[in-house]
C-alpha cells in the first residue's frame, strides 16, 4: 500500500531515519575530535595489532599490559624516539588509552549504524530509493576502518610516524562519510515534509571541492607536523613566504611533502574557501535560509580564529583538537548549506 501523495510505502519512517543518521553523524564528529587527540599525543601507533572484535577489550592484568608494551617496544617509534626518552609503562598506558578510545568509538559508530539499519530494513521502514545509499554509507564506514589500519601499519616497520598521505586518506574518508550522513538525513527530513530531494549545483559542488582541498592540506599539515614550522601569523618566520622550502625534487613533490610549503598553502587557501563560503551564506540568506547561513558563518569564522590561535600557541593540544573538531562541524555546516541551496527554487 502506498501514500498517493508522496508515492512511498506507508510504513516508511523518513523522519525517524533522519534522526538516526544525525545521531550517527554526531558520533563521527566525536571520533574526528578524539582522532585529533590521538594524533597530537602520538598515540596512534600504541596498539600494534588490528583486532576488530577482541580488541574492544583493553588489557586487564599486569601481564597483559606488559605483553602489549612488549609489542610496542619492537616498532621504530619506540626504538628510535620513546625508548631512548625513557618511556615508562605508565606513559605507555596513557597513549594506549587514547588509541583504544578512538577505536572503541569507531566500533560503536559501526554498531550504531548497522543495527538500526537492519531494524529499519526488516520492518520495511526505509523509503524507496534509499537502501542503496544507506548501504553505501555502511560500506564507507567499513572502508574507514580498513584505511585506519592501513594508516597505522605504515608506522609499524620503517618509520616513527604514519604516512601523511594515509593520514589524509583516513581523515577524508571520515569527513566524506560525515557529509554523506548529513546530506542523506536532510533528504529524509525533506521527504517527511513532502519536499523533493536536493541537488548539487555547480556552485555548491565547487564550494565542497574547495573545502576538500583545504581539509587535505590540513591533514598533510598534521601528518608532517608542519604546524610547528612557524608560530607567527600572518607572516611565517617573519616573511610572507617561508624560507626553507625544498624545491630540489620539483614543485609537485614540494607541494605534497615539504612542511613549509604545505603550511603556507593551508593557511592561505583557507581564505579562498572563506570567500566562497561567504558567497554561499549570502545566497542562503537571499533564499530565506537563515539557519544554515548562521551555522556556516559561525563554523568558518570559528575555524579561522582557532587556526590562527593554534599557530600562535605553538600548537597547544586543546586548541589543535578544537581546530579539528570545528573542521568536522564546518563540513556538516557546508553540507547543510549546499543541501539548502539545492532545494531552493530559482
Amino acid at each position: 500500500m502506498f501514500d498517493s501523495t508522496n508515492l512511498r510505502p506507508v510504513t516508511a519512517r523518513p523522519l525517524a531515519l533522519a534522526r538516526w543518521l544525525f545521531a550517527v553523524a554526531a558520533i563521527v564528529i566525536l571520533i574526528v575530535a578524539v582522532g585529533g587527540i590521538t594524533r597530537l599525543t602520538e598515540s596512534g601507533l600504541s596498539i600494534t595489532e588490528w583486532k576488530p572484535v577482541t580488541g574492544a577489550i583493553p588489557p586487564l592484568t599486569e601481564a597483559q599490559w606488559q605483553a602489549e608494551f612488549a609489542h610496542y617496544q619492537r616498532i621504530p617509534q619506540y626504538t628510535e624516539v620513546n625508548g631512548p626518552a625513557g618511556m615508562t609503562l605508565a606513559q605507555y598506558k596513557f597513549i594506549y588509552f587514547w588509541e583504544w578510545v578512538h577505536r572503541l568509538l569507531a566500533r560503536i559508530s559501526g554498531l550504531a549504524f548497522a543495527l538500526p539499519l537492519a531494524w529499519f530494513w526488516v520492518r520495511k521502514q526505509i523509503p524507496a530509493g534509499y537502501k542503496p545509499r544507506l548501504v553505501a554509507l555502511l560500506a564507507l564506514g567499513g572502508l574507514q576502518g580498513a584505511v585506519g589500519w592501513w594508516m597505522v601499519s605504515s608506522g609499524l616497520t620503517q618509520d616513527v610516524k604514519v604516512s601523511h598521505f594515509r593520514l589524509a586518506a583516513h581523515l577524508l574518508v571520515a569527513l566524506t562519510t560525515l557529509g554523506g550522513l548529513v546530506w542523506t538525513a536532510l533528504d529524509l527530513r525533506a521527504l517527511a515534509r513532502g519536499e523533493p530531494r536536493s541537488r548539487l549545483s555547480r556552485f555548491t559542488a565547487l564550494a565542497l571541492v574547495m573545502l576538500v582541498i583545504q581539509l587535505f592540506f590540513g591533514a598533510l599539515t598534521a601528518g608532517l607536523r608542519a604546524g610547528h614550522v612557524a608560530n607567527d601569523w600572518p607572516l611565517m618566520q617573519g616573511s610572507l613566504f617561508p624560507e626553507g622550502v625544498e624545491w630540489a625534487l620539483g614543485p609537485i613533490h614540494a607541494l605534497l611533502n615539504d612542511p613549509y610549503l604545505i603550511h603556507f598553502v593551508h593557511r592561505w587557501w583557507a581564505w579562498a574557501v572563506v570567500a566562497v563560503l561567504i558567497v554561499m551564506g549570502r545566497k542562503l540568506k537571499a533564499h530565506g535560509q537563515r539557519r544554515p547561513s548562521i551555522a556556516l558563518h559561525s563554523a568558518f569564522g570559528t575555524q579561522v580564529i582557532l587556526g590562527i590561535f593554534t599557530v600562535w600557541s605553538g600548537i597547544a593540544l586543546w586548541l589543535a583538537v578544537a581546530h579539528q573538531l570545528v573542521g568536522a562541524l564546518l563540513v556538516a555546516a557546508t553540507t547543510w548549506g549546499a543541501h539548502a541551496l539545492g532545494g531552493c527554487k530559482a
